[in-house]
């Protein structure tokens, strides 16, 4: 993992399609080793505010920094390669390949041999010996060579993290990484999520409040774009107006 520090700073961001402003004056700050939740309800700019991070949108106003440098001028495949690597909510994986295939693509492309013939590149000792190691470390060698198509989705989902954490990041965005997984497994990419490394900065977007109290250390509150609560869960469990917003009831709280 990145031994760099990973801290990102928000300021002032924001984001307008014609008179839509789907993302309004956010400012955060996320140290290294975050583990930070952003909930909210449909359509509250969760998703956006990763596009923004990420690089797949672009701001209209505002900053964005890693490590002291804006990044505003880096594109979505430059910011991944500082550092800042996001899955989706709806898996891109090579469905047809092995997992153990789709772990290799990233390696190769960092080793610098994807103008490589594939066969050669795939042969490599040093490539294998950390697709191995990952795979070990997310609970997954012993699916390594089944067709990824053909895995359980909580697996898949799990092969994605790898993908992810392959590139190397310094900051990891998670998109809903439980989406769609049975109950039973979602306690699985849970733990895996749980164990990753201290220094690495994980920004979650999660509906299930369970994985997400489990999860942060601190939670941000969206709707309308904006960035309404921004603290540690005990304090957003307790906020009323969160309540009201996220939840639609006073009495939510007492469920955490």
């Amino acid at each position: 993992m990145n031994n760099k520090s990973n801290h990102l700073e928000i300021a002032s961001l924001c984001r307008s399609f014609g008179g839509l402003k789907v993302a309004s004056d956010i400012s955060l700050h996320i140290p290294q080793g975050s583990r930070l939740a952003v909930i909210g309800p449909n359509g509250a700019g969760k998703t956006t505010l990763v596009n923004l991070i990420s690089g797949a949108l672009e701001p209209s106003s505002g900053e964005i920094r890693l490590d002291g440098q804006s990044i505003l001028a880096l594109d979505e495949a430059a910011r991944a390669r500082a550092g800042i690597v996001r899955t989706f909510q709806i898996g891109r994986l090579f469905k047809d390949l092995t997992l153990l295939d789709n772990l290799r693509l990233p390696f190769i492309q960092q080793s610098g041999q994807s103008r490589r013939l594939w066969p050669s590149a795939a042969a490599d000792a040093t490539v294998d010996e950390r697709a191995y190691a990952l795979l070990e470390r997310l609970q997954l060698r012993a699916s390594a060579h089944r067709i990824v198509g053909t895995l359980a989705y909580g697996e898949q989902r799990l092969t994605e993290i790898a993908i992810a954490l392959a590139a190397n990041p310094k900051i990891l965005l998670l998109d809903e990484p439980a989406a769609g997984v049975p109950k039973g497994e979602s306690g699985i990419i849970l733990d895996v999520i749980a164990a990753l490394p201290a220094e690495l900065s994980i920004v979650l977007i999660e509906h299930d409040m369970d994985v997400v109290f489990r999860f942060a250390n601190r939670i941000v509150v969206m709707a309308d774009g904006a960035v309404v609560a921004d603290a540690e869960p005990a304090e957003i469990a307790a906020n009323e107006h969160v309540n009201q917003i996220y939840f639609g009831r006073d009495d939510a709280r007492r469920q955490h």
